[in-house]
């Protein structure tokens, strides 16, 4: 099966998951599809393949073939998609692309415009894959998952080229921040990992925010407004008195690079309750910190002017920034910056305004950085990737396994 025709019979499953439900994985979609992945990978003829039914990650290994192996690879990639319509996905591939307007959906008058996405034109004469426009595409993380594979299949394919042992690990919830919480990194056994799962061709993340949410719930009083006078407490507008206090432009739409954030996420509520969701950003642990201490001291400066405490928080951890431990031991991001020089990639190493699956198994012990798959405009109806940018990645991946059993 080629790289195109595994990448669109993927793309076809939905494998949405749900930050609503409480299972692992959150929706079965995904056990469907994780052991469908499991018999690709037993025909292909990859040894130790199991479907782990405590985490629902499917591993598999590409035994080593020589002696000088250097140690043992990752390779990760998540099989859920994002929070966006993914029944009935359908992938439309345009040949030699021209550059132009793509129409993705005629009847809907759905149109992916060069006006609107100008990086189509870094593609002009590529193979485009699109969605039709009603739902996502789920490159991210379909596109990595097929770009490992193409990857290992290449040795598999040619056994006199010599490798360490790589191991592979296909997982859940990703999307919903949940996917690596189980991740057995002992089972695993790897001593080094990358996520396949970013941008365009040439990224590469070894730093990521350190995040937190925090859940404030308000307590008010609700009384008739015409004998309010005295007695009311709005909880509604004690919630907005609390998002007034933090620092504007510390939001999402006012940072890059390694500013951190406040994000008020959610603000739900009626006079006599209410609920602010935030989630907390930032790259340096000591700021974070600071951020964390910021948000309570401001609940507690509002409570001490009211009758009684009347704001609640919760802070929750949710992972931390990877280079915090990558830079101690930089032996895979120097083979991946190697291994996309080999091949002609210039590297775009940036700090990830986000987090992967790679900032948790990093603090599990496997040192795990996040790769490129080539794909823009993830979670929407605009996605799109070219087969060429997926060759660069399965390229990419095959010259760093090179480097790792030569070298570097």
């Amino acid at each position: 099966m080629s790289l195109l025709e595994r990448f669109i019979r993927y793309t076809k499953i939905n494998t949405r998951s749900d930050a609503s439900s409480q299972t692992v994985p959150t929706t079965y979609s995904q056990v469907e599809f994780a052991k469908q992945l499991a018999d690709d990978l037993r025909e292909l003829g990859l040894s130790e393949v199991e479907y782990l039914e405590k985490n629902s990650f499917v591993t598999a290994t590409l035994p080593a073939n020589g002696p000088s192996a250097g140690p043992v690879i990752g390779l990760i990639a998540h099989v859920d998609t994002a929070d966006y319509s993914a029944e009935g996905i359908s992938p439309q591939v345009h040949e030699n692309y021209d550059g132009q307007d793509v129409v993705l959906h005629a009847e809907k008058e759905l149109v992916l415009s060069v006006s609107d996405f100008p990086n189509l034109k870094n593609y002009v004469g590529q193979t485009l894959i699109t969605t039709d426009g009603t739902t996502l595409l789920g490159a991210d993380d379909k596109a990595g998952i097929v770009e490992i594979i193409g990857a290992v299949e290449y040795f598999l394919k040619n056994p006199e080229i010599p490798h360490g042992e790589i191991r592979l690990a296909f997982g859940p919830d990703e999307e919903i921040g949940r996917g690596a919480d189980l991740f057995d990194a002992e089972q695993f056994r790897a001593k080094y990992a990358y996520t396949i799962d970013s941008g365009t061709v040439g990224h590469l993340e070894y730093e990521t925010f350190n995040a937190a949410q925090a859940v404030i719930t308000i307590d008010g009083v609700s009384v008739h407004p015409g004998t309010a006078k005295g007695s009311l407490i709005n909880a509604n507008k004690l919630g907005k008195q609390l998002d007034d206090r933090l620092p504007q432009d510390e939001v999402p739409e006012k940072t890059a690079g390694y500013e951190g954030f406040y994000l008020l996420h959610n603000f739900t509520g009626t006079i006599d309750k209410a609920e602010l969701v935030y989630i907390v950003r930032d790259h340096d642990a000591q700021k974070f910190a600071e951020r964390k201490q910021f948000l309570v001291d401001q609940v507690v400066a509002i409570n001490a002017t009211l009758d009684k405490p009347r704001l609640h928080i919760e802070l929750t951890d949710q992972y931390y920034n990877m280079g915090d431990i990558i830079k101690a031991d930089f032996y895979p991001v120097e083979l991946a910056l190697k291994a996309m020089e080999n091949q002609g990639i210039t590297p775009i190493v940036t700090p990830f305004r986000g987090g992967t699956d790679g900032s948790k198994i990093s603090f599990k012990g496997i040192p795990t950085p996040n790769i490129f798959t080539g794909g823009e405009n993830f979670h929407g109806q605009y996605e799109f990737i070219t087969l060429e940018a997926m060759e660069k990645t399965v390229a990419t991946l095959v010259e760093l396994i090179k480097l790792n059993t030569s070298g570097i």
